[in-house]
């Protein structure tokens, strides 16, 4: 089972959408793929029609004392293989307990340990700051997948989630190999285009060799959880992305 961590600490850089054509990529590809949604504004739950009335059943209480097992928590989506364990606002009370409460900082990694052999993948819609959430997730990932706009204030945001990469790294006693994805991409506009290859120059290798370009279709979360497989640039795009993640090579180059 494969674990991939979705983040980044700036938000509006694509992450669910990301998250989103991934994890469709990779059921396409025949695998079981479970998403978990760590951010307490559940874009990605949202996207899915999970109600917040009454509140789901969801990542929230594989932090409390009697944590139940994920595949209890998760709930069939109408796309099959992929199983959703939905995010709830009481993840945003999470900071306050991590003060008082040890172990919470590992108790994701508890869970996705119970689940071994129930997904080949899962992936881990982060919030897009850096405190327990974040952290519980980059502490159980087997990689790092990181989507950032092409543009300098997106790369000051990438520049410290590397950085917080690198603390957790160094916590864990592990690798914790890297990919970026330059998503939103404008190629008309030199901002665009000075600021990706200001990413190749600084990350190399573990940046995608095609960025995902700006892409309307793509702004209906919904259609693209649950409907039928997009035929657009973007969708394109992603589709060669999830080819570049899963070659063996990329990942030997994002370790390096």
């Amino acid at each position: 089972m494969q674990t991939w961590a979705i983040a980044n600490q700036k938000g509006g850089v694509g992450k669910t959408t990301t998250t989103l054509c991934l994890a469709r990529g990779l059921v396409g590809a025949g695998h079981r793929v479970l998403l978990v949604d760590l951010d307490p504004h559940a874009s990605l739950s949202h996207a899915f029609g999970v109600p917040t009335d009454p509140t789901p059943r969801g990542a929230y209480e594989l932090f409390t004392d009697a944590a139940p097992t994920l595949s209890r928590l998760a709930r069939e989506t109408p796309v099959d293989g992929l199983t959703l364990c939905p995010a709830q606002p009481a993840l945003a009370t999470l900071e306050r307990r991590g003060a008082t409460q040890p172990g919470l900082g590992l108790a994701l990694g508890r869970a996705l340990h119970a689940s071994r052999g129930a997904y080949d993948y899962v992936l881990l819609d982060c919030p897009p700051t850096l405190g327990l959430l974040m952290v519980n997730a980059l502490a159980a990932a087997d990689r790092l997948v990181a989507p950032t706009q092409t543009d300098p204030l997106a790369l000051h945001g990438l520049r410290d989630m590397m950085r917080t990469a690198d603390m957790v790294e160094r916590s864990r006693r592990r690798p914790l190999p890297r990919a970026v994805i330059p998503t939103l991409h404008d190629r008309r506009t030199r901002s665009g285009q000075q600021s990706l290859d200001a990413l190749r120059e600084t990350y190399g290798e573990q940046v995608s060799p095609d960025p995902i370009p700006l892409d309307t279709r793509l702004r209906d979360a919904a259609a693209v959880a649950t409907g039928p497989t997009l035929a657009s640039r973007g969708a394109d795009a992603y589709r060669e992305a999830l080819q570049w993640l899963l070659d063996p090579i990329s990942l030997e180059c994002e370790a390096a």
